[in-house]
């Protein structure tokens, strides 16, 4: 039955001119960048023989392009189309590529993006042969796809991985554009004009070695993303980062920090030549910086390679200005390389003039730079001035602050809400008081340093529970001696607690002691073992003496307490601790005199009114107080 259903090409013309009128052919919109194209419709070139007029008597042909049944009137159409595209839309596209800034770089671009579409025949020169943006995009897309694969498959006949490899090429996009750049542009060459284009792909990937220097970067430490950066950093010379990475070794920039210092050091470092780095290495070891020193520099601060001689001399100048020698700003840069090459001169300027509004002078900033040069990577606006507001706020002075500036200047780089305020609570927190807190810290500036779960509420609860201070005098002891924050509980604090008991003085006794005098507990046994010898043996005192006057060790022994003791024993008159020590040369020599003039009166049986400032509760009582000097000498 089907046999005999006569095939379309047998039907009558008047069987087409019914079909045409009913369903007449759709006229064709192509949606392009510049708009959209509407296009007469196809007709079929029967309809020449058909009537040129419809129902509504308009012309059938007169809006219609015939269409002929071969391929040269479809090429004709697709040429027709593309010369309504301008040429700025694909000079829009060559300009987004990897590295056309030449000329030839662009024709050669051109060229291969029309060569997708005419299988390399294309003429650069005919206006006619340009195609829709559009394909243009996709045929580039693809070809990046085709060169992506070509690089992945010559990088794993280098023995990598599959997941490094996709890591890496998806790292690299500008150097895929650059090898189909290259690619195309060996076209030209006679070797390869008749070559396809994954055959000149792969001899370019060959010739630039660049699956060796991607094994020798990685062999050196380098991640993938460093290595992609460096690759796209290179603009082609790829030579050039294996000759700044051996030159890195040379000046024992180390392991990572080579990959480090090639990706931080500037866009401009690979470019620059080996002799003016080493003129910049030899420049910075005239100041200070030591040869073994330099790759420490150079990896923590890699910004100093891409400075020009007079910028870096200027920089460096601006230290050496601060009345700062050479072997300090050598220092001073081994510590915080980044106060060279990290700041810009404007910034540098600023924290200087910042520093010197708390009273110092040039030299003064000098050395205290020297000596902490981290102040200068510290925030004016985030670190500094919430920083000093805050002191204000505890009644700390300018003075006091310019001391806590120069005693510890790691204050001002430390976190003002996570590391101070927590510290400045726990003191409200043990019972110092409010107007206190300021003194404290100016005073002892590097408890804001130490830890407070490791170091402060440690020693606070080895004085309640091994030193017998009460938890009413904690706050005092931390007061009067917030040094002892600062003391080794196993090397400092627990030795000294058990000297004392082994005295013979209890618990709650050296408690009272210590918050009398807590620096008790900082003295050295090998200090305090004379002292009291010298007391309980020549002396003749007794252990309640010291237990009332526990500062006696803060006293010298050869220059204080021996001396006013022999004075003492001449004159044969003697005092209470306090007032034997805690005087001056004049006030003690003064006492002496009116001692000895009681004494005399005494003995001669005159009665001796004393003057009302005078200490007579440490005057001699008896005749047998004044025969203990001669007992203390006898015993000597």
């Amino acid at each position: 039955m089907l046999a005999s259903q006569p095939q379309p090409h047998h039907l009558s013309p008047t069987f087409h001119l019914q079909h045409y009128r009913r369903f007449p052919p759709r006229p064709v919109i192509l949606h392009t960048r510049s708009g959209r194209l509407r296009l007469p419709p196809i007709s079929s070139s029967l309809h020449h023989a058909l009537p040129d007029q419809d129902n509504d008597g308009a012309s059938i042909t007169e809006n219609s392009t015939l269409r002929t049944h071969n391929s040269r009137s479809t090429a004709l159409l697709l040429r027709h189309l593309s010369a309504k595209i301008k040429k700025t839309h694909m000079d829009k596209i060559y300009k987004d590529t990897y590295h056309c800034s030449n000329k030839i770089e662009k024709s050669c671009l051109k060229f291969h993006c029309e060569s997708v579409f005419t299988g390399g025949n294309s003429n650069l020169d005919q206006d006619e042969d340009e195609v829709d943006d559009e394909m243009l995009v996709k045929a580039l897309e693809i070809r990046r796809k085709v060169t992506a694969e070509i690089f992945k498959e010559a990088m794993r006949k280098g023995k990598f991985g599959i997941t490094y490899c996709e890591n890496l090429v998806s790292r690299i996009p500008e150097f895929i554009d650059y090898v189909m750049i290259k690619a195309v542009s060996m076209k030209k060459l006679p070797e390869f004009s008749r070559s396809s284009y994954n055959v000149r792909a792969r001899v370019f990937i060959d010739e630039s070695e660049v699956v060796s220097l991607i094994r020798w970067l990685k062999h050196n430490s380098l991640s993938y993303p460093q290595i992609g950066k460096l690759i796209c950093a290179s603009r082609g010379n790829l030579y050039s980062i294996r000759a700044l990475a051996e030159w890195l070794k040379s000046i024992h920039v180390k392991g990572r920090f080579i990959g480090v210092a090639l990706t931080r050091a500037g866009g401009n470092v690979l470019e620059r030549s080996l002799e003016e780095l080493d003129e910049i290495v030899e420049y910075l070891e005239s100041n200070g910086v030591r040869r073994d020193w330099m790759g420490y520099v150079v990896s923590r601060c890699p910004e100093i390679l891409s400075f020009s001689m007079e910028e870096l001399k200027s920089r460096a100048e601006f230290y050496l200005s601060m009345g700062m020698d050479k072997n300090d700003f050598g220092t001073m840069l081994f510590d915080c390389p980044k106060v060279l090459g990290y700041l810009s001169m404007e910034e540098m300027n600023q924290k200087v003039a910042y520093l010197k509004d708390f009273g110092l002078n040039n030299e003064d900033v000098g050395r205290l730079l020297a000596f902490k040069p981290q102040l200068m990577a510290c925030s004016i606006e985030d670190r500094w001035r919430p920083l000093v507001k805050y002191f204000y706020y505890l009644g700390i002075s300018r003075d006091g602050m310019r001391r806590i500036l120069t005693m510890k200047p790691m204050v001002f780089c430390v976190d003002l809400e996570n590391t101070i305020v927590p510290k400045v609570q726990f003191l409200r927190d043990i019972g110092v008081q409010e107007d206190a807190i300021g003194s404290v810290l100016a005073r002892f500036p590097s408890l804001l340093t130490y830890s407070l779960y490791k170091k402060i509420r440690p020693v606070v609860i080895f004085l309640l529970t091994k030193a017998g201070v009460s938890q009413q005098d904690i706050g005092k002891v931390i007061a009067l001696g917030p040094e002892l924050v600062g003391c080794s509980i196993a090397n400092k604090l627990d030795h000294n607690v058990k000297y004392f008991l082994s005295l013979g003085i209890t618990l709650p006794v050296l408690g009272k002691m210590i918050s009398d005098f807590p620096m008790l507990l900082r003295y050295n046994i090998d200090i305090l073992r004379p002292k009291y010898r010298y007391l309980r043996r020549t002396m003749i005192r007794p252990l309640q003496d010291l237990i009332e006057f526990p500062r006696f060790f803060s006293y010298s022994l050869d220059e204080r307490i021996i001396p006013r003791h022999k004075i003492m024993v001449e004159n044969r008159i003697n005092f209470k601790l306090r007032y034997m020590l805690a005087s001056t040369d004049e006030e003690f020599d003064m006492r002496v005199k009116e001692a000895v003039e009681r004494r005399r009166r005494f003995e001669s049986g005159v009665t001796y009114q004393p003057p009302s400032d005078s200490q007579n509760d440490d005057s001699t009582k008896t005749s047998s107080f004044y025969q203990m000097p001669d007992i203390a000498v006898e015993n000597t």
